[in-house]
């Protein structure tokens, strides 16, 4: 069941980092499990840019789990007849947490373009307040994937005090110039949409082929070159020969145009601009002077991953960080997981990083229970 917890009422708005300031402000969450007395047991699940916060069981009606349900449950490595599993819906989101599209208290009608630019770091600094509201003071651990692992680490950056496991997976300290070139694809795509009308579009119709096309573009990124071979190969789709003509003619532009239209009855145009913008954004070494200044104050343990295959997250991204950690005497284990899904492999395989996440939460030596 998701809750919502509402704060930063006016005058005390949540301050961001661009200087401006929001509220009121409404994040959405689920847990999992019981917290325990000591309040001590409470592991904080950080989603990426599509995800929201129902990452476990089903909802009523639906016939899909929570994104990573394969991973949160009673004996999964997220163990919730042992742990306290919580995951909200980022600030800038569309799911229920405060948006673009949510409404202006000024006006009466959605954000839109006035909703100001938010970061990473206020995204952390929100769930910082749904933390102080169920009374946790520190996180038995923290983890995410892609932009859920940028979070995981602003975690230890910000409030190096409450956090005491991190588990950020395929995921850098900032992103790569490609990234955000790919990232501003998408954005320009969804703004070139005529259907877009300056982020005015919520009593019309919504740019939904600007946003199938930025969908499409981004989801190229989170597959390997043999991971779509395997897939799809050079295969027709329902068809013998050629077309010779523009209408689809090989089974991975009949998928991608899947991905795209499927994505489009589940998000929002401005959400999804805001959201790559605080990846782009995000940049430990430059808030903090340099990366192993921002791991200068934690304690936390560390269990990193990265993948093979990952391109847009390349393994090299995730050894800079280990590097930053162990400059600072940090306990860091890091492991690259040998696969062909490319970025994606965060969701996929399970199989391998659950192992490896359960036996690092099992691990409790100078950490208490």
């Amino acid at each position: 069941m998701t809750k919502t917890l509402t704060f930063a009422e006016p005058p005390d708005e949540l301050q961001l980092e661009s200087g401006r300031s929001l509220g009121p402000v409404t994040l959405a969450y689920e847990t999992y499990g019981q917290l325990n007395e000591a309040r001590d047991n409470a592991i904080l699940i950080l989603h990426a840019l599509s995800g929201d916060a129902h990452a476990a069981g089903y909802h009523e009606g639906e016939d899909k789990p929570g994104w990573w349900d394969i991973m949160i449950g009673p004996g999964k490595p997220f163990d919730t007849d042992r742990f306290f599993v919580l995951c909200s819906n980022i600030i800038g989101g569309c799911k229920g947490s405060t948006g673009p599209g949510s409404t202006n208290p000024e006006t009466g009608k959605p954000f839109g373009l006035a909703f100001p630019v938010i970061t990473i770091k206020d995204m952390v600094d929100a769930q910082r307040h749904l933390l102080d509201h169920l009374g946790i003071d520190r996180l038995y651990a923290v983890a995410g994937g892609s932009m859920g692992g940028m979070q995981v680490l602003q975690w230890v950056a910000a409030y190096p005090e409450r956090v005491a496991r991190a588990i950020p997976i395929a995921t850098c300290a900032s992103l790569s110039t490609q990234g955000i070139a790919f990232d501003e694809v998408g954005r320009q795509a969804i703004m070139s949409d005529p259907d877009w009308r300056g982020g005015d579009y919520y009593d019309a119709t919504e740019p939904r082929r600007g946003l199938a096309l930025a969908r499409m573009v981004g989801h190229i990124t989170y597959l390997s070159e043999t991971s779509m071979h395997n897939k799809f190969a050079r295969r027709l789709q329902e068809k013998a020969e050629y077309g010779y003509d523009f209408a689809t003619d090989f089974q991975v532009e009949s998928y991608l145009r899947y991905k795209g239209d499927s994505f489009v009855d589940r998000f929002d145009a401005n959400s999804y601009l805001y959201i790559t913008k605080a990846m782009d954004y995000f940049d430990l070494a430059r808030s903090y002077g340099s990366l192993d200044k921002a791991f200068a104050r934690t304690d936390a343990d560390f269990l990193i991953i990265s993948f093979s295959s990952d391109w847009l997250f390349p393994t090299h991204q995730s050894k800079a960080i280990v590097r930053a950690l162990r400059h600072n005497n940090l306990n860091a284990v890091f492991t690259e997981i040998k696969t062909d899904y490319g970025h994606d492999a965060f969701l996929l395989e399970s199989d391998k990083i659950g192992p490896l996440i359960a036996n690092f939460l099992a691990d409790t030596a100078g950490r208490g229970s």
